[in-house]
C-alpha cells in the first residue's frame, strides 16, 4: 500500500509543472495569475466563473500547498496574487517585501476534520487520548498534508499533539505536498482516515466526516490574500477587489468557508 501512496504522491507533485507551461502560453498572458492554496480550489474556481460573467475577464489559477507557492513566489514565479491557507506563509513573503502590504486582507476561515471513505463505518469521538491508532489498525495509514510546512498538516499535527495522540500515530502518517492530495488518498480508499479541511470534506463526495477537531486544539485557520509587490498586471487589483466583495461571498460560503473580512 505504501508504494501506491508514493506513486500517487509523485504524480500529484507534477501538477504545478502544468501551470508553468500554461503560464508561458500567450492565451494566458493578460490574465491575473493567482497562486492559491489547494483547499481553495472549488470555491475559487466558482468565484473566477462569477468574475468572468460580471466582467468578461479571466484569471489563471494555480493551486498547490501554501508553502510551495510562497517559495515559488520567492523565486520570482509569475504570480500577481497570493491566497494562502495560513498567516505564517503570507508573513514570510511580507517580511521579504514580496507582497503589497496595503492590499493584504484576511478573508476566510476554516476548520479541520477527520475523514474516511464514504462507505467506511469508522467511528471515533475527537477527544483527548482518543484511540486513533487502534482505529487505523496494524497497517492503516493516516493521510495528512506535510506536517512541517503545509498549513493543513501543521494544524492537524498541532491538534493531535494537543489531544495527546500524535506520538501514537506518527509512524502511521503518510504526508503529501498539499491537502487535496491527502483528501484524494482517502477518497480512493488508499488511506482509511485522513485529516483535511472541513471544506475539503464538503467538496469530495467520496469521503465522509468522522468528526471535527475542536477549534482550541490548533491555531486559528485563516486565509490571507494579497497582491504580489512586483505585479504590474492591471487586472490583478480588480480581481482581488472582487474576491473581497459581496458578489464573491456565495462562492466561499457554499464550500463551507467562514467569512472573516467584511464585504465591499
Amino acid at each position: 500500500m505504501l508504494l501506491r501512496f508514493i506513486a500517487r504522491f509523485a504524480a500529484i507533485a507534477i501538477l504545478p509543472l502544468v501551470f508553468q507551461a500554461a503560464a508561458t502560453d500567450p492565451a494566458f498572458a493578460d490574465d491575473a495569475v493567482v497562486f492559491a492554496a489547494a483547499s481553495l480550489k472549488n470555491a475559487l474556481d466558482d468565484a473566477a466563473v462569477l468574475y468572468k460573467e460580471r466582467t468578461g475577464e479571466a484569471a489563471t489559477l494555480n493551486y498547490a500547498g501554501s508553502a510551495t507557492l510562497a517559495k515559488q513566489i520567492e523565486q520570482a514565479a509569475p504570480a500577481d496574487i497570493f491566497f494562502s491557507a495560513n498567516i505564517d506563509w503570507m508573513d514570510y513573503l511580507e517580511k521579504r517585501n514580496l507582497i503589497d502590504s496595503d492590499s493584504r486582507v484576511t478573508l476566510l476561515g476554516n476548520a479541520i476534520v477527520l475523514v474516511a471513505p464514504k462507505e467506511s463505518d469508522a467511528a471515533i469521538e475527537i477527544a483527548p487520548d482518543m484511540p486513533l491508532a487502534e482505529l487505523l489498525g496494524s497497517d492503516g495509514h493516516l493521510a495528512m498534508a506535510n506536517v512541517d510546512s503545509v498549513p493543513a498538516g501543521l494544524y492537524g499535527k498541532a491538534a493531535l499533539e494537543h489531544l495527546g495522540v500524535w506520538d501514537t500515530v506518527v509512524d502511521k502518517v503518510v504526508q503529501t505536498d498539499n491537502v487535496r492530495s491527502a483528501l484524494a488518498f482517502v477518497a480512493s480508499g488508499e488511506a482509511p482516515l485522513g485529516i483535511v479541511y472541513a471544506t475539503d470534506a464538503t467538496a469530495e463526495p467520496a469521503v465522509r466526516m468522522v468528526g471535527a477537531f475542536p477549534a482550541d486544539s490548533h491555531p486559528p485557520i485563516l486565509y490571507p490574500v494579497a497582491l504580489i509587490a512586483s505585479s504590474e498586471n492591471p487586472d490583478a487589483p480588480a480581481f482581488l477587489d472582487f474576491l473581497r466583495s459581496d458578489a464573491a461571498r456565495p462562492a466561499f460560503k457554499e464550500q463551507g468557508f467562514s467569512l472573516v473580512a467584511p464585504g465591499t
